[in-house]
């Protein structure tokens, strides 16, 4: 299930009617890395002018100024799932309309969240993903073991976020909870497949786009075989 819904998030990702879509996230992605990017480096650069030892070593001014700046610069991809978190949360119901009605055209739509709560819910990923990767940060140094912190702790935030996100589309917050916990296993393997587009440089720039899509598919299909399995026993019962 997890290889054809794959597929198919791949194909909407880069799909005419995803495209403006696809873009606009692209620029609100790279928008807000830069904000922060320069917001860090300002921050540095102040700390570094009030530290008690630029006046003896002017020279280490610059120098550090430059070195915080490249390592905020590698550091920003421990803050990329915060952000792909704001722009999914802003982006979610038109791209998900999208998937839905290309991908899933004879069954009910999904209802449209309001803004407020698609931003909320945005920003209440976005807080744990940057609480959950400052703790991963802490293994930076630390080689294999940082990227296996860093994937372990995001395969599970990106199962489970991505997946409320679209499963509440058509059921409460609760249920979809439930839902996700029902179905665990295939929820944190969709979520390490995010979290391995995530580890990819410049691809990494579409995780929510593609986040969207493929969690469609898998609450869809996860919904179908739940309705599938209801009918089954329902049958089982009508002819004992």
């Amino acid at each position: 299930m997890l290889f054809s819904a794959s597929f198919a998030a791949v194909q909407q990702v880069f799909s005419p009617a995803l495209r403006a879509i696809l873009w606009r996230s692209l620029l609100l992605t790279l928008g807000l890395l830069v904000l922060i990017w320069m917001g860090l480096t300002q921050l540095v650069r102040w700390l570094v002018q009030e530290h008690p030892w630029s006046d003896t070593y002017p020279f280490l001014d610059p120098f550090a100024v430059f070195l915080a700046g490249a390592g905020l610069f590698v550091a920003l991809a421990y803050f990329l799932p915060a952000i792909s978190a704001i722009v999914a949360g802003y982006f979610i119901d038109d791209a998900a309309e999208i998937v839905e009605r290309s991908d899933f055209p004879l069954e009910e739509p999904g209802r449209e969240m309001s803004l407020g709560m698609s931003l909320l819910f945005g920003l209440r990923f976005a807080l744990l993903s940057v609480a959950i990767n400052l703790v991963a940060l802490a293994f930076f140094f630390i080689p294999i073991v940082n990227v296996i912190v860093f994937f372990g702790a995001n395969s599970y935030l990106f199962g489970r976020e991505y997946f409320e996100l679209a499963a509440m589309r058509y059921r409460s917050s609760a249920e979809a909870a439930a839902m996700r916990k029902r179905h665990h296993l295939t929820v944190w393997s969709a979520g390490m497949i995010i979290a391995g587009v995530m580890l990819i440089p410049l691809a990494n720039l579409l995780t929510p786009i593609f986040a969207i899509a493929l969690m469609v598919h898998v609450h869809k299909r996860i919904a179908v075989d739940r309705r599938s399995s209801i009918e089954a026993r329902f049958v089982d019962i009508r002819n004992p």
